[in-house]
């Protein structure tokens, strides 16, 4: 598998993964990938790093991350659904514990509740369940 760091004319391409990352996890409107791609503008532009990765030469995937005095925060990790099931999530996750992220650093996400084929995958990888986010819509 091969990886690089993320760079200007990459937006378009980051956006769509991004637009199918939502989809996956549940949304059934994503934002169009015009608005994606300027989102995605502005979290690179602030804090965050974004890393693509390829096998065989296609894009399957990426993470979009930042670091703080707390870590790394991984706020966005995607491979694509069909390469799924071929342990190259767990490849692109190695990568970036060897080869992006600086030893012994404490790596944090968010993963939704009932993204269970997620959760399992963190799981697997070592990640330990850590805060609950509750929240409720105020009635009408």
């Amino acid at each position: 598998m091969q990886y690089r760091i993320t760079v200007e004319r990459d937006l378009p391409l980051l956006a769509e993964l991004n637009r199918k990352l939502l989809q996956d996890e549940g949304d059934p409107e994503p934002s169009p990938v015009s608005e994606l791609e300027s989102r995605m503008r502005a979290w690179l532009a602030r804090a965050y790093t974004a890393v693509l990765f390829s096998n065989e030469g296609v894009v399957i995937g990426y993470a979009l991350y930042r670091t703080d005095n707390a870590g790394i925060f991984l706020r966005q990790f995607f491979i694509d659904r069909a390469v799924r099931g071929k342990g190259l999530g767990r490849v692109a996750m190695e990568i970036l514990f060897t080869r992006v992220w600086p030893q012994g650093v404490t790596v944090t996400l968010e993963a939704l509740c009932a993204n269970y084929g997620a959760i399992d995958f963190w799981h697997a990888l070592g990640f330990e369940d850590y805060a609950v986010t509750l929240r409720r819509r105020v009635p009408h």
